[in-house]
């Protein structure tokens, strides 16, 4: 198996050659027409000769050996050793033979390769650094029923004063007393954090503490989600834990009031652009983490709650006090199986059901902060329950950008993806979540199953306002298709681009 991915790798890298040696070839051969006319066609031939010289030779020196074995520096000297020796050729040999070659255009053609070379090398190897991160997958250990085993008895004075010591040093008097009163500093069942390395938690004794108190940001953590499952871990079933960290609206919010309107956006946007849209994106996201080791990140309130019932934490209650704001969870599961790393891009893929009641996976753009998705019945029960769009009232979980996309369907625009693939038809019921589709009557279930859902939903026309609108727009739209399906569609494509043209109609 390993000298078949050798091959593999030293065929992809002659490829890769051959294709720079083309490009290079095509511009030397360009200039040098431009420069005195001479036929280009002469030069065929030394493009054939010196590409398999260059690739008999870059295999001499192991340049194509697997980037597994090799260090970037040793590749960069084994590139130098063969462009040297290129060169050299082409100045000492060309002059030599019976045709008319330019040995400078032969020059320019190894320095041209060489220089692509170097680009492609290290375009390679930092591939592999930014889609290698670092942080390790933290392993969930399953257990059994546990129980608080440290007895709840108040401190001793000296106690008390050591941790209002240890508090104090990271927070004010105010925010004390408020943890004083809400997670019972004074228990021995309790257990105050204000280290942010990840030992001072591994060491933490199992079971012992009914509540967790820890005192560093999560704005200043690296591998948040370890730190919350260690913390899930640590606590016997039930158990509390208070975390705290600095929201991103509170920081959107000082920046706009500081300068001028105009300004004040260019300026936050750029901000914005660094903290947020850097680390998460593929190519990026390491090398941030690394250059910063995680301080200092921007942490909206629905990532921080999403991160925590991800890890296995329902909230129970939320405590702003000035620009920092204290969560209050209670342990209530195991965490979610856990991913070597989240990126949250702009493309999602989101499970529908779809015919038959199959699961199906539908694309959209990302209208929500990160961890969204952990927290949707969190939402929906502090919200009053979904509309008739799937939607919570009032969801603080989408974004700025993301209410405008939702607003002219700009969020809905890669489902054409699942048009093309024959996943949805042009009109049709919405496909929906399993949260939505099991609100909906039985038989309504049944009936709406028996199609395909379509990228343009029949409510358009009709405007239901309520759950029971919503049923009776798309029975009468299912009993119409199964029974006259192509004419159906046609008529109700029509009188939605009606509804949309006339009524102004906005999605949801």
């Amino acid at each position: 198996m390993r000298k078949n991915g050798n091959a593999q790798h030293i065929t992809k890298r002659a490829f890769v050659d051959f294709i720079l040696w083309t490009i290079a070839t095509v511009l030397c051969m360009l200039w040098r027409w431009l420069d005195d006319k001479w036929d280009v066609a002469s030069y065929i031939l030394l493009f054939e000769g010196m590409a398999a010289a260059w690739i008999v030779v870059a295999w001499a020196a192991q340049l194509y050996r697997p980037y597994v074995l090799v260090r970037i520096w040793r590749s960069m000297g084994s590139l130098s050793l063969t462009m040297g020796i290129m060169v050299g050729l082409s100045n000492w040999l060309l002059p030599m033979l019976p045709w008319q070659f330019s040995p400078k255009v032969a020059s320019w053609m190894v320095l041209m390769v060489g220089g692509m070379e170097v680009l492609v090398l290290i375009g390679e190897h930092y591939w592999k650094y930014a889609t290698n991160m670092t942080v390790p997958i933290m392993q969930i250990e399953q257990r059994s029923d546990a129980t608080v085993k440290r007895e709840d008895k108040p401190r001793s004075q000296g106690s008390v004063a050591s941790i209002r010591q240890s508090v104090l040093s990271v927070t004010t008097e105010k925010d004390y007393a408020m943890l004083l009163e809400k997670a019972n500093l004074n228990s021995m069942q309790t257990r105050v954090v204000c280290d942010n390395q990840q030992f001072s938690v591994l060491q933490l004794p199992t079971y012992q503490y009914a509540t967790i108190v820890d005192m560093t940001l999560l704005n200043n953590m690296r591998g948040i989600n370890n730190r919350l499952c260690l913390i899930n871990q640590k606590l016997p079933d039930d158990g509390r834990y208070v975390c705290c960290y600095r929201p991103q609206e509170y920081i959107k919010k000082k920046m706009l009031v500081r300068y001028p309107r105009g300004i004040n956006w260019i300026i936050y946007g750029l901000y914005f652009f660094r903290k947020r849209v850097i680390p998460r994106m593929l190519l990026t996201s390491r090398l941030y983490y690394d250059v910063t080791n995680g301080r200092k990140r921007m942490l909206s309130k629905t990532e921080v709650l999403g991160r925590l019932y991800y890890c296995g934490f329902a909230v129970e209650e939320i405590v702003p006090m000035g620009h920092i704001e204290y969560i209050f969870a209670r342990r209530q599961s195991q965490p979610y199986p856990q991913e070597r790393i989240k990126l949250y891009g702009p493309l999602i893929k989101l499970p529908r059901v779809w015919k038959n009641k199959e699961i199906r996976y539908f694309y959209k753009f990302r209208t929500m902060h990160p961890y969204a998705e952990y927290i949707q019945k969190y939402v929906f029960d502090k919200r009053g329950g979904m509309d008739i769009a799937d939607k919570s009232n009032d969801d603080w979980r989408i974004t700025t950008w993301g209410r405008f996309m939702r607003k002219y369907w700009l969020d809905e625009l890669p489902m054409l993806i699942n048009w093309i693939r024959g996943d949805v038809k042009l009109v049709g019921v919405r496909p929906l979540s399993k949260a939505m589709f099991d609100t909906y009557p039985k038989w309504l279930q049944d009936k709406r199953t028996l199609s395909k859902p379509g990228l343009i939903p029949p409510f358009y026309i009709d405007h239901p306002n309520t759950f029971d609108e919503l049923f009776a727009s798309e029975d009468k739209y299912l009993t119409e298709y199964l029974e006259h399906p192509c004419r159906t569609d046609w008529k109700y494509f029509f009188l939605i681009m009606r509804s949309i043209l006339t009524h102004k109609t906005h999605s949801a």
